[in-house]
């Protein structure tokens, strides 16, 4: 009996020490696992800043618009050239066996214009304080650099005016700027008034158009607060600058052709595109306004009754997005016009205008 009952008590010692063991063997395999479930967890926090890389740039953000610094003054060089063709006899012109006469001539304004700050809000007006530092008129033939010596747009050299213009580049007060205009247009007529009064050439319509439109392709644009892109399309009218006594508009495109990015800034490539305006909006400055009649002197104003035929023509501008400010632009067109004889004459000299407008920024 005794013998029996010690056997049981080594079997169930024994039962118990092998499932201790094998409870024991269990817990180090699933220590011994442990690590590994360790291992995997930095993968996963590499993985995070490749989704941080994929956000747009800050850049591509940004609006058009006009920014000033304070005490930094922008300086720019206008030029307006023209070459005029006058065939008196165009029917002739088309005719193989005869030549019609023709005359030819050229004149051309270079002025440089400093742009100044006075007051900078950001959100709201700014004031700018422009000075003309220099004008040169020329003109082709002898009789007519006789009268670039006289011209009325040379007494602009050392006016001032200032004026306010908004972030988007829209002037919003130009009294002073087209008080100057009238003063200027007084001083294109002879003082002499006993054959009445007699107006010299001139080249106001050209002060007026690098002026009057300075961001014209920034403040046109009917959404303001779009972002720049290419691609994007807008329209406005800019005025006509020519030899002769007439009002005349130009409808413009204007499309982002390419956003260029340079040492000092993204530029934006605002191509524009030109052809002849319906009409000829009111708000524009008339510098002979209140003179009552006059009448012109030299060929163009001998001839009259002008009718336009047609403009087309083609600009760029290089607009710095970053800065806030236009580089350079250049326009070029060409217009035709038909005019007539006085008497009743019944010829109708055919008029070619081939107009070139520059601008540029200096010492940038």
């Amino acid at each position: 009996m005794k013998t029996a009952l010690t056997i049981f008590t080594v079997l169930v010692l024994s039962v118990l020490a092998g499932c201790n063991g094998a409870a024991g063997e269990k817990e180090l395999a699933i220590e011994e696992k442990r690590p590994a479930v360790l291992e995997k967890e930095p993968p996963v926090l590499e993985k995070e800043p490749p989704v941080l890389e994929k956000e747009p740039p800050v850049w591509e953000k940004k609006l058009l618009t006009v920014d000033f610094q304070k005490d930094k003054t922008l300086r720019y060089r206008f030029v307006s050239s023209r070459d005029i063709t006058v065939d008196w006899e165009p029917a002739k012109s088309q005719s193989k066996s005869d030549k019609s006469k023709v005359d030819k001539s050229s004149e051309s304004m270079t002025m440089v214009v400093a742009y100044t700050p006075i007051e900078i809000d950001p959100c709201g007006l700014t004031t700018i304080k422009a000075t003309c530092e220099s004008v040169k008129i020329r003109r082709s033939s002898r009789k007519d650099r006789r009268g670039a010596s006289k011209d009325a747009v040379k007494s602009l050299s050392g006016k001032t005016f200032t004026f306010t213009v908004s972030p988007t580049g829209k002037i919003e007060d130009y009294s002073q700027l087209d008080k100057l205009i009238r003063q200027i247009g007084q001083k294109a007529f002879r003082p002499n008034t006993k054959r009445g009064k007699i107006k010299e050439p001139d080249m106001i319509s050209d002060f007026i158009a690098t002026q009057w439109f300075l961001w014209d392709s920034v403040s046109s644009r009917e959404k303001a607060d779009e972002e720049v892109a290419v691609g994007q399309t807008w329209t406005s009218k800019l005025s006509v600058p020519n030899p002769m006594v007439i009002r005349k508009a130009r409808d413009v495109t204007y499309t982002i052709d390419e956003i260029r990015p340079t040492e000092k800034g993204r530029l934006a490539v605002i191509r524009s595109s030109y052809s002849p305006a319906k009409s000829f909006p009111r708000t524009w400055p008339n510098p002979y306004a209140g003179a009552g009649r006059f009448q012109m002197s030299g060929m163009f104003g001998f001839l009259r009754g002008y009718k336009l035929l047609d403009l087309q023509g083609q600009g760029e501008e290089l607009f710095n997005i970053d800065a806030g400010r236009i580089q350079q632009y250049n326009q070029h067109y060409q217009m035709q016009l038909d005019a007539s004889l006085p008497f009743g004459i019944g010829t109708k000299p055919r008029i070619t205008v081939k107009q070139n407008l520059t601008m540029k920024i200096l010492g940038d």
